[in-house]
């Protein structure tokens, strides 16, 4: 068999599982392709190795590949999404000092809405004592960066006065904690974990409590070169499909953690990641791992299937943080970055269960719903935000008004 060369950038946390398992566990191989991974410490060089074509593909942070298609901060360069990563998976953790005000000792996870409420207290104190909390997310345009701002907005938070929001790479993020360069951070896993295993830092939320089903990395790649090799990416997006069933094996928990752990991928405690893996978080250092259902969402309920109604949602968050200003022509751009089509043709025939529609109304289930598919039997199960507005992507202006 002839195997063709294909290249994949990514940053070491526990949410580029798929490309990594595509690889290690032959499943890529099996579909001719010779998946090279290419380790990074920053989201910057990730995309920037994409764009100058030293990789063919990133795991990237979903808005991400929708600034870049945008020419935010950078001239334009069109990205496609057609396969999502997976969704959830990111903690919100502070100072344990700070975190105990917020979340008390001894005490289960609070919802959103009254850890939200006791954050916003506390960064309203901060700040008219002229002292802002300082909150590290991994990227400006990043899913962290919006699902902390969305929690702290529909909780009142003044967003621009009352809290600083500062970038940090996430591998360094619990090193920034321990000297008091930040006060919390908003990451991905194990970054939280590492945190709270060294005392520096204690959970107090974790995004799927924010969105029950927040998109989060995604395969990206420049649209151009998707569309010239569109064999390939099929072959790509069957290995990381397979790579996410196997992902979701609770008996396989081990082994993936063991793979990830390594020293070329996380090189991390293949403790922690297990933790994140099988839905186990341990918000301080003296407590037991807590069962977070859904912490980490990679693979069941068509979680690959990449909307192009939560790109859209991503651009509304764009406009609210003032990164974007609202056009016509941005929000139109923004949604062809998801390539629902492409995913299908790739799986089409192969008995996986492909919706039939590109997008729906985000937090608009409540109870485990079917859905009409192309083939195959999907159930959806809740997918709400915790303040119980929902977002359809044919209302964007009235959304951002408020309606």
């Amino acid at each position: 068999m002839t195997m063709d060369l294909f290249r994949i950038g990514f940053l070491p946390l526990v949410d580029a599982a798929l490309p990594i398992l595509a690889r290690e566990l032959g499943y890529a191989e099996e579909e001719g392709v010779e998946l090279q991974l290419v380790r990074d410490t920053s989201w910057a060089t990730v995309r920037d190795r994409l764009l100058y074509g030293h990789s063919d593909a990133a795991h990237l942070l979903a808005p991400l590949a929708l600034a870049t298609t945008l020419g935010l901060g950078r001239p334009p360069v069109p990205l496609s999404v057609p396969f999502v990563l997976g969704l959830n998976g990111n903690a919100i953790t502070l100072k344990p000092a700070l975190a105990r005000q917020v979340v008390a000792q001894g005490e289960d996870l609070p919802d959103s809405a009254t850890s939200g409420a006791r954050f916003a207290a506390l960064l309203r104190e901060k700040a008219q004592a002229g002292k802002r909390l300082r909150i590290g997310v991994v990227h400006r345009y990043s899913s962290h960066n919006y699902m902390l701002q969305y929690w702290l907005r529909a909780c009142g938070v003044d967003v621009e006065n009352e809290v600083e929001i500062v970038t940090i790479a996430p591998p360094f993020a619990a090193d920034a904690l321990a000297t008091g360069e930040i006060d919390g951070i908003c990451v991905g896993e194990p970054w939280n974990s590492v945190s709270v295993e060294r005392g520096v830092g204690e959970i107090v939320n974790v995004t799927s409590h924010i969105w029950r089903r927040g998109v989060e990395k995604v395969l990206a790649m420049p649209t151009a070169a998707m569309e010239a090799a569109p064999e390939l990416v099929h072959r790509v997006i069957r290995a990381l499909f397979r790579a996410g069933e196997a992902f979701v094996v609770p008996d396989r928990c081990e082994e993936i953690s063991g793979i990830l752990a390594r020293p070329e991928y996380l090189g991390a405690s293949a403790a922690l990641i297990g933790r994140a893996v099988s839905d186990r978080i341990k918000l301080r250092a003296e407590a037991e791992p807590m069962h977070i259902p859904d912490f980490m969402f990679q693979h069941r309920q068509a979680a690959n299937f990449p909307w192009v109604s939560q790109a859209a949602w991503l651009y509304s968050q764009m406009v609210r943080a003032g990164h974007v200003e609202e056009s016509a022509e941005g929000y139109a751009a923004a949604q062809k970055v998801f390539r629902p089509e492409v995913y299908r043709a790739a799986l089409a025939g192969r008995g996986v269960p492909l919706p039939g529609a590109s997008a729906k109304l985000e937090g608009g289930i409540a109870e485990t719903t079917g859905v009409g598919t192309i083939q195959g039997r999907l159930l959806l199960s809740p997918d709400q935000f915790f303040d119980g507005r929902a977002f359809d992507p044919d209302r964007l202006t009235a959304y951002l008004a408020g309606n």
